[in-house]
């Protein structure tokens, strides 16, 4: 695998019960860069994560983490490999009985033998780059929606991690809340030198901060590219997609007989 890319998707596959969700995922994703992963509901975006982190084992297929086979991992090996990946769960997914500081000192105590001291100063450090220092004595339930992302934000990267892992990271924030935390995603990115991928339905906040974007289509990547080459993108589902169309090869009706053969004919009785 070239230096230059840290995840490589190769034939991925993957069933729910023999229901298939991935169907053959082929993606490269360079060190240093953020990449955002795209779709409607239901097209195996949040699988593609879990299959990445080693949550999941794929029907088929392989994924490389560095020189890791990650689908070939013990689960012992996944444990020290995953000190190296943060995670931003949806809705930000904090522990409701722990402190802002604690939340954020959480992973630092799992996975390390740093002393008290210096996991209070990594603590603050990082809660300082999401501007919530002052945050920090607060429970998740003082919170707003915006504040909690951020503390979970801060909390994906406490360990200074290679790889960050976003899953729907602007969810129900208000759209000062989204611009901050999509800014914070693009800058702690550059940063820690880390390398990034978002999973999320927002194009407008997206393609300003990200540098390469796929398209997820019947558990298949149906286009690719740049925010520009998206934007210019003739490709029917890619244009539906990013301007919101009704219309298009998306449907969002439920199959069903004709009106006329259910209402007028009498054929089918509820």
């Amino acid at each position: 695998m070239p230096d230059d890319i840290l995840v490589d998707i190769e034939d991925l596959q993957f069933n729910y019960d023999g229901r298939p969700v991935l169907q053959g995922i082929n993606m490269k994703i360079p060190r240093g860069k953020v990449v955002a992963i795209m779709g409607g509901s239901g097209c195996g975006k949040t699988t593609l994560l879990r299959c990445i982190g080693g949550q999941l084992r794929p029907t088929g297929g392989r994924v490389r983490l560095e020189k890791h086979q990650v689908c070939e991992m013990s689960e012992a090996e996944l444990y020290r490999l995953r000190r190296k990946m943060g995670m931003l769960f949806q809705f930000g997914a904090l522990f409701t009985d722990m402190s802002v500081f604690d939340n954020v000192a959480f992973p630092l105590r799992e996975h390390t033998d740093m002393s008290e001291e210096m996991i209070r100063d990594l603590v603050l450090m990082k809660l300082e780059a999401v501007g919530l220092r002052g945050a920090r004595k607060l429970m998740p339930g003082e919170l707003s929606g915006g504040m909690a992302r951020r503390v979970a934000l801060a909390r994906a990267v406490a360990l200074d991690p290679m790889l960050v892992m976003y899953d729907e990271p602007f969810t129900g924030l208000d759209p000062i809340a989204l611009g901050v935390i999509g800014q914070l995603i693009r800058k702690l990115n550059d940063a820690l030198g880390a390398t990034s991928i978002m999973v999320t339905h927002d194009i407008h906040e997206s393609l300003l901060i990200v540098d390469y974007i796929y398209f997820l289509n019947g558990g298949r990547v149906v286009a690719e590219g740049t925010p520009d080459e998206i934007r210019a993108s003739k490709d029917p589902f890619v244009h539906q997609f990013v301007y919101a169309e009704v219309e298009g090869p998306v449907h969002f009706d439920y199959p069903a007989p004709s009106v006329r053969q259910e209402l007028l004919a009498g054929v089918t009785r509820v």
